[in-house]
Order: C-alpha cells, then structure tokens, then sequence
C-alpha cells in the first residue's frame, strides 16, 4: 500500500508541476541538434539467456510486423496512448517483472491513477503476452533500473536505456529498438542558441560559460555524463564535459520544471522525452 501511494503521489506531483508551468506562462525551446547519439535496448541479467533470445525475437517479430511503427504513432504521431495496468508481484504467479523509471515522456509514464503508458511500456505488454505471464511494473529512480535487473529482482529493464561499457558489464542487453541523442532545451525566450547549425556551435556557447551556469538532467542518464564528462574513462563516451555545474533530478520533467521556474538555465536531456516535455509544459 504505501508502494502504490508513493506512486501515486509522484504521478500527482509530476502532473501539479507540468500544469503550474503552463498556466504560469513559461515556455521552454529545444535546441534540436545532436549533442550525442545513442542506442536504447532492453536490459537482462546476464545469466537469463532464455529470456534475451526471446526479447529479441519479440523485437524482431513487432518490428517486422509494423507493431512497433504503430506503437510509435501513438506518442510521436496521432495515435491514441494505450493505458498499462500492472499486476501485483506475486511469486506464486508466472510474470514478468519489469524495471522502469516513469517521468521520462514518452517512453514511460504514469497517471494520477497508477495507469502506465509509453513506447517501452506498450512493448512491455506486448512481450509479457508473448511469454504468456503476466505483467508486473516496478517503478523506481533510474539509477536502479539497472542494478535490479543485476541482482535478479527484476526480470528485465525497460527505461530508455543507453547500451554502455559500463552496464554491459553488468546485464546484458537486446538488440536495439530506437536511436536516440542528447539535446539541449532553453526557455523559450532564450536567443543565444538561435544561429546554431551544428553541435559544434552550441557546444562552444556552453564550453564559455562558467560554473555560475546551472545545467539540469535526470539522474544516471547519458545527459548527466555529457555534462560532467567521462574523457578520463577508457569505456566512457569520451565527453570533455562543460564548465557549468551539473543539476541532477529524479526525473526529466522536473529539471524541465526547475528550468521554467528560474532555478537552473539549461536542461540536457534525450530528444523524444525533451519534445514531449516541452508539448506538455507548452501547452
């Protein structure tokens, strides 16, 4: 029970936050140039190769069928989002219990209701019935997607999650589903990134500021490297990193809603979840 009114109560939030910043008249601008490119999979524990050969042949099958272009129509196009319902975990009971960190528009989202939606968590469904189990949802921070999948409470991560060295060390990941990249989002009457054509551009805006500048993201995503860096990491991405302080957040949404509210002056953050955002707080 109190699971389930935590959750509540974040989605609530989460919706309070968004609305307040609509009505409040801030707007947000996504830059959108590349910063980086990335690969997003599902995650498995490295001992369940049963599990990952039928992931992919999923993967394989709705991609194959067009089931995955009709998923994608409804949070990039002009289809209609399916509502997720997650069943109690239940050991007794033959699931699939899947790790995913809601917050992160539009692959994994949560009404005030407990009802999910998303691209990952329609294919969540559309695996769990292929298996024949039943679907549970854990929702949790981001960073503990992975570990959960690791120490075998979950059954696999689905979280818009970046294949990296370092989490390849840990579980295993599918066949890759969707292309993404980091962009930057500023409010809307920002104009210093207006003549921009190529990362190079803003990325020598953003190297000119100092640590006074206040660079939001969520938490344990490719965003928060890039700002920090990782060139010392053999197995990182080889970011330099940039000289603003980095401001991390739970979740995407709420470094947007930081960003409107004056507490930070940029976002870096994937590009789907950073224009569903900004559609949202927008209006």
């Amino acid at each position: 029970m109190k699971k389930i009114l935590a959750l509540l109560t974040a989605a609530l939030m989460l919706a309070v936050m968004l609305c307040a910043c609509s009505a409040g008249g801030a707007k947000v601008k996504v830059i959108d140039i590349a910063l980086s490119e990335e690969a997003y999979a599902f995650c498995v524990n490295k001992a369940d190769a049963d599990l990952l050969a039928q992931v992919n042949a999923y993967l394989a099958q709705i991609k194959e069928d067009g089931t995955f272009d009709e998923i994608c129509d409804k949070y990039f196009g002009n289809g209609t989002p399916a509502q997720i319902t997650s069943a109690a975990e239940d050991a007794s009971k033959d699931q699939l219990v899947v790790a995913t960190s809601t917050g992160f528009e539009p692959f994994e989202m949560v009404d005030g209701s407990g009802k999910f939606s998303g691209v990952d968590l329609e294919i969540a469904a559309g695996l769990a019935a292929y298996l024949n189990k039943e679907l549970v949802i854990k929702d949790m921070k981001f960073e503990s997607v992975v570990t959960s999948v690791q120490q075998g409470l979950c059954d696999i991560g689905m979280a818009g999650l970046t294949i990296t060295p370092a989490r390849e060390e840990v579980v295993t990941f599918s066949d890759s589903y969707y292309s993404a990249n980091q962009v930057l989002v500023v409010p809307a009457d920002n104009t210093e990134f207006d003549a921009c054509k190529t990362a190079d551009d803003v990325v020598a805006i953003l190297n000119a500021k100092t640590a006074d500048c206040k660079i939001g993201c969520q938490n344990g995503t490719t965003g928060a490297i890039y700002i920090e860096g990782d060139s010392d990491d053999p197995e990182g991405y080889g970011f330099a990193g940039l000289p603003a302080t980095k401001m991390g957040y739970d979740y995407a949404a709420l470094a947007m809603t930081a960003m409107t509210n004056g507490e930070i002056d940029y976002v870096i953050v994937d590009n789907a979840p950073a224009n569903a955002i900004a559609k949202s707080i927008n209006g």
